[in-house]
């Protein structure tokens, strides 16, 4: 074996361990342009959903921003504060975009540099259909790990936002869309409980 495939194997084994039970947890994310509920897919995206939810429980995402909206594109957030400080965060996550899931509107999917395993704590929810975002056999793609199921006329609202360059973002809107709180909703149910 590879040394780079032991070691993502080492971190599949130690993110595993962290993830949720089930494998659609559900998440409100609740904002000051309304709320929405996103579910998540521990089954595809395991170690990505493992992250996700750390940062979740810890409350990393209460007092971030949106910070990046482009119409008929994406939302992005989940890293900086209403003073646009960046938030520290952990190491990146392995890249699970082959897993299947689309970046098809409304689905959530994580934001990295060009280094294909840096994604941290920022996520975008694609405001359409985004395919020259998933994978190609010649190169890696952006994450899928849930769709929204509740709220889709708040991100909605949220992405036809006007939006004004603030250093060093292009498209920030003009009225910050600040994320107040996060909860984790009741578990999907155990299929064993019948």
């Amino acid at each position: 074996m590879r040394p780079g495939i032991i070691a993502l194997t080492l971190t599949f084994m130690a993110w595993s361990q962290a993830a949720p039970a089930a494998d659609f947890p559900q998440v409100r994310f609740e904002t000051t342009a309304g709320n929405f509920v996103i579910e998540l897919d521990t089954d595809r995206a395991p170690l990505t959903v493992a992250n996700f939810m750390q940062y979740v429980n810890d409350g990393y995402y209460e007092g971030t921003v949106f910070h990046r909206i482009i119409a008929n594109f994406v939302i992005q957030g989940g890293g900086y504060t209403i003073d646009l400080a960046a938030k520290p965060t952990r190491d990146g996550v392995p890249n699970e975009s082959g897993n299947g899931l689309q970046n098809r509107r409304m689905a959530v999917a994580m934001a990295r540099t060009n280094d294909p395993h840096s994604a941290d704590s920022q996520f975008y929810i694609n405001l359409a259909d985004n395919v020259d975002l998933n994978p190609k056999p010649t190169r890696w793609g952006y994450t899928v790990f849930g769709r929204v199921i509740e709220g889709a006329d708040v991100v909605d609202e949220i992405g036809y936002r006007p939006t004004q360059p603030k250093d060093p973002f292009q498209n920030y809107p003009a009225a910050p869309v600040i994320i107040e709180r996060t909860i984790v909703l009741t578990q999907a149910s155990d299929p064993a409980d019948g």
